[in-house]
This record gives C-alpha cells, sequence and structure tokens, in this order.
C-alpha cells in the first residue's frame, strides 16, 4: 500500500514544540478531470519543512503530506487530460500554486499557496509515493538531471531565479553579485545560474570548506561572516574596474543591510527572500541616503518556474546534492536529514529517494 508521510500533532507553544513525522498508509489515489497522477521517485528538504515542524508556519496541516519538492513519473492521465506529451514522462512538481504571471506578484494573493504540510492542498505534498496533480502544474524534468537532482530543483530553483533574475535587476555578465550563506540550497542555485550568467559571485558562509567548496564551482571569492570585519576583506576581493557590489541575495535578514550598505552602489538592491535570522530586519539612514533597494522575494509565477526549468535544461546545471536517504517509510533516517537541517552543516539539497 502507497504511503504518506505527516507530522502527527501534540499541544504545545509555537516555537517550542517539534512535531514528530508519522507514516500513514493509504490507497492509492485516482486521477479525476484534467488530473495525472505521479509515481513519485524523489523529494527533497527545505527549511519550511523544519518550520512547520516547530509550528512557526501558517495554516500547517496534518494531514497533508509533508515537502514541496518533488520528481517522478507520470504513470496515468485523468479524463479530459490534454498534455499527452507528459504520460510515462519524468517530471517535476510545481511547489506553488495560484500564481500564473505578473512580474510583481500573485495575480490574487488570497489564491496563492505552496504545497506541502499545509492548507489548503489537503492532498497534495511530494512525501509520498503517488500525488493526484493537475497537468498544468507539472514541467518535463531536463534529461540531465538524475531523480535526486530533479527533486532538488523545484523550490530553491524558483526561489533563486526570482530573486537574481527579477528581482535583483543585475542578473548581467560583470556584475558583482554577493550571496550569503553559500551551502544552503537556494544559495547554491543562485551562485550556479549567477556563474553560468558571467556574473562575479562573492559569498558568505561560517565555514571555510563550503566557501572553498563555493570557490570551485565559480565563484570568485567569499568571507567568514562570524569575523565582524568581513565587509572590509570582501572590500579587498573586488576588482578595481568595479569595486563595489551591484545586488545582494540574502535569505538570512538580521544585520545584512548595516553590513553591506558601503560595498553596494548607489541604487544597489538587496533581493531577500528569507530571514531565518529573525522576522526583523535592520534599516538604516545610511542606505536611505545611498538610494539601496530593499526588495521581498518569494517562490515565483508559473511562468517563472517554466523560464527556470528551461534555463537549467539550457546550461545543463545539476542542483547540489548533501545528502540522500533511501526509502519514505525509513522515518529514524529522514529525521536525521531534518537534524543536518538544524545543525546547519548540509552543503546542498538534503532528499529522499521514495
Amino acid at each position: 500500500m502507497p504511503y504518506t508521510l505527516t507530522i502527527r500533532e501534540k499541544k504545545a507553544k509555537a516555537g517550542k514544540v517539534y512535531y514528530p513525522l508519522h507514516l500513514n498508509v493509504i490507497p492509492k489515489p485516482i486521477p479525476g478531470s484534467g488530473e495525472v497522477l505521479v509515481k513519485l521517485e524523489a523529494a527533497a528538504l527545505n527549511h519550511r519543512d523544519f518550520f512547520i515542524r516547530q509550528n512557526l508556519y501558517p495554516a500547517i496541516s496534518f494531514q497533508t503530506p509533508l515537502l514541496s519538492d518533488g520528481y517522478g513519473i507520470v504513470i496515468e492521465a485523468g479524463p479530459g487530460c490534454t498534455l499527452d506529451h507528459i504520460l510515462h514522462k519524468p517530471v517535476v512538481l510545481t511547489p506553488c500554486h495560484g500564481w500564473a504571471a505578473d512580474p510583481d506578484g500573485p495575480e490574487d494573493y488570497s489564491q496563492f499557496s505552496t504545497i506541502g504540510g499545509t492548507e489548503p492542498n489537503r492532498h497534495l505534498g511530494t512525501a509520498q509515493n503517488y500525488a493526484v496533480v493537475d497537468e498544468s502544474e507539472l514541467e518535463l524534468c531536463p534529461s540531465h538531471l538524475s531523480p535526486a537532482e530533479g527533486a532538488a530543483l523545484p523550490t530553491c530553483g524558483l526561489t533563486a531565479w526570482r530573486a537574481l533574475m527579477v528581482k535583483s535587476g543585475n542578473a548581467k555578465p560583470g556584475r558583482n553579485i554577493l550571496v550569503t550563506g553559500i551551502g544552503g540550497g537556494v544559495a547554491l542555485q543562485v551562485l550556479q545560474f549567477g556563474v553560468a550568467l558571467g556574473c562575479a559571485i562573492y559569498v558568505t558562509s561560517g565555514s571555510q570548506s563550503k566557501i572553498d567548496k563555493a570557490l570551485q564551482m565559480g565563484a570568485k571569492g567569499g568571507v567568514i561572516y562570524e569575523n565582524q570585519d568581513w565587509p572590509l576583506v570582501l572590500a579587498k576581493m573586488l576588482p578595481a574596474e568595479r569595486p563595489y557590489l551591484d545586488a545582494v541575495i540574502d535569505g538570512a535578514g538580521g544585520d545584512i543591510i548595516l553590513k553591506t550598505t558601503t560595498l553596494l552602489k548607489p541604487g544597489g538592491v538587496i533581493s531577500c527572500y528569507g530571514m531565518t535570522l529573525g522576522p526583523v530586519m535592520d534599516w538604516a539612514m545610511p542606505a536611505v541616503l545611498k538610494n539601496i533597494e530593499l526588495k521581498g522575494s518569494t517562490l515565483g509565477s508559473r511562468l517563472e518556474f517554466r523560464d527556470m526549468v528551461n534555463f537549467v535544461k539550457e546550461k545543463k546545471i545539476k542542483p547540489i546534492i548533501s545528502r540522500t536517504v533511501k526509502g519514505l517509510d525509513c522515518v529514524e533516517a529522514i529525521d536525521g536529514l531534518f537534524e543536518d537541517m538544524r545543525a546547519g552543516g548540509q552543503f546542498g539539497k538534503l532528499v529522499i529517494e521514495i
């Protein structure tokens, strides 16, 4: 019988709970009109899933399968399906619904949602053996990707694409881009996309080994963010002909504005896709006087997802995998992936091979 992996409810205050994983046995689902049945072969974790287990994410569900990243094979089409070219083919699932193409944001924000572990998509998450999906919410997976690499792509790839390509305004050859927290999935995708475009990518990390790996992937330089003088160190790495940053792609928040204002050019952009250090960010008058722009960036549209997948296909980009475990029923091993995320030691995505 097929499995789903959810969280099990227990009473506690938000931030003081860590919901246990729960394996459920369910009937094999049947696709309805305009839907297809996907046999999932791999699914990947995101920080969002870690936050859900701590009740630090809105609209969590104890019935909805976890995880928003998945790769699988379309094995059955329901009545009225028109996309015959995806039948029996490997696909990646769109991680969010309700946002077609508007570059500013979802056309109707009340209809925007992310799959996996939350309402309103009660049946849809990628921590399950089979998923019923609307045929419009799939893209053919680039053929050079393995199942684990395909599963690693959707959420991080889309988030990185929008933060760099749409929001930063500096996804151009020769632009100096700082990517904070290298080692996380989104940061690594920004690095890969930026290098493929000819940007000069610089990185921060708390680990020299992660910086060294980023340099091997094409980064121009890196600094340890735990050192208070890291902006001065980074300033010395910038080229004489362009001695400033054009943009910062950040997922941590905290004091990033204070740290990078002197490094950014007038009118430079900080594209922020997350705030793992806390829900409040400092904003200082020097950034105002320098016309620095702070832009929030969350996931992306269906059109941007298609553009991202096509770029990955064209450039033969492979998402970085930190570690995989085998089997959706190996709950203890999957818990170990969450512990990797808690410790922050991963370099790349954490993947379940279903």
